[in-house]
């Protein structure tokens, strides 16, 4: 076991370990560690803990300080420094008339480097854009493609159901969301009601899913053949209503037929294989885009 504390470099970013050393330091404490990148500022997320070897990536870099209020200082300096920086970066960006979106820029703690973040179709050729900031920052310039869900990430929102994407506001990292989680939580098939405001499938169908995934296993099937044990009739599933655990059931009494609903607790059936839900084509390859296009976060990879 190992003693470490997590912490993290932007809002709802990853969380990285540390060694504390003898440092006091607990949740929300800002502290000053070196990564890959440099000298970072950084917000403690979780406390001096043991975690498993199996955990840590060695070799484990440690605290350098607690952030005092000089660094606190320097921190707000460098975030003036980088919209300032923004602003010269997209004049360069219309000067040379490339294809890309600024997303945001980003100055390490000591200055050493500085980042930019765009979005764009394709592949840019930015080396003349890459001189000219070298030459007004004289510092390292880094250019760094991303995915739309980082660019979302970054820029926040409110998403459709009235509240802060979930992306800015806690997900360290993004799950993979597919088609099937929308089929078995009876969501529309629409791409426009279950995309979210990156245009890729909403991060959300994940949080439900296991859920979901218990409830329609107890669940028969549609079409299924099912005998009510109270009233001792049989017939066939005709809905299912996930949340509320009942089936609609046509039944045939006195040669009529008739549709009852029965909680599932009620009936006897065998449980069989989920019947994948069919698509048009047109449906299938309108989300099957979306799925293919969601992406992973690349904001965090290198620190």
């Amino acid at each position: 076991m190992i003693t470490v504390v997590g912490v993290r470099f932007r809002r709802a970013g990853k969380v990285y370990y540390f060694d504390p050393k003898n440092f006091d330091v607990k949740r929300g404490t800002h502290v000053i560690v070196e990564t890959s990148r440099g000298v970072e500022f950084g917000e403690v997320i979780t406390g001096p803990e043991q975690v498993t070897d199996d955990k840590v990536v060695q070799p484990l870099k440690s605290l350098l300080r607690v952030a005092n209020e000089k660094d606190e200082a320097k921190q707000e300096e460098n975030r003036e420094k980088e919209r300032e920086a923004y602003k010269i970066c997209q004049n360069k960006i219309n000067k040379h008339k490339l294809e890309m979106n600024l997303v945001d820029a980003e100055f390490t703690f000591d200055n050493n480097k500085l980042l930019f973040y765009f979005t764009a179709d394709g592949r840019i050729d930015f080396r003349e854009l890459v001189k000219d900031l070298a030459s007004v920052f004289r510092t390292r310039i880094e250019l760094r493609q991303i995915g739309v869900r980082d660019e979302t990430k970054i820029l926040g929102g409110i998403g459709i159901c009235g509240r802060a994407l979930c992306c800015s506001c806690y997900l360290s990292d993004f799950a993979p969301v597919s088609i099937k989680m929308a089929k078995d939580q009876n969501l529309s098939l629409n791409p426009t009601k279950i995309s979210g405001a990156c245009g890729r499938l909403m991060c959300c169908l994940k949080n439900e899913q296991d859920t979901y995934e218990y409830l329609n296993s107890t669940l028969p099937n549609i079409g299924d053949r099912v005998k009510a044990t109270l009233d001792n009739l049989s017939g066939e599933v005709q809905s299912v209503n996930v949340l509320r655990q009942s089936v609609k059931v046509v039944v045939e009494i006195d040669g009529e037929k008739e549709v009852r609903d029965y909680p599932v607790a009620e009936l006897k059936f065998k449980p069989k294989k989920k019947h994948s839900q069919r698509l048009s084509d047109e449906e299938y390859k309108e989300l099957k885009a979306l799925e293919d296009k969601g992406g992973s976060s690349r904001l965090d990879d290198e620190e």
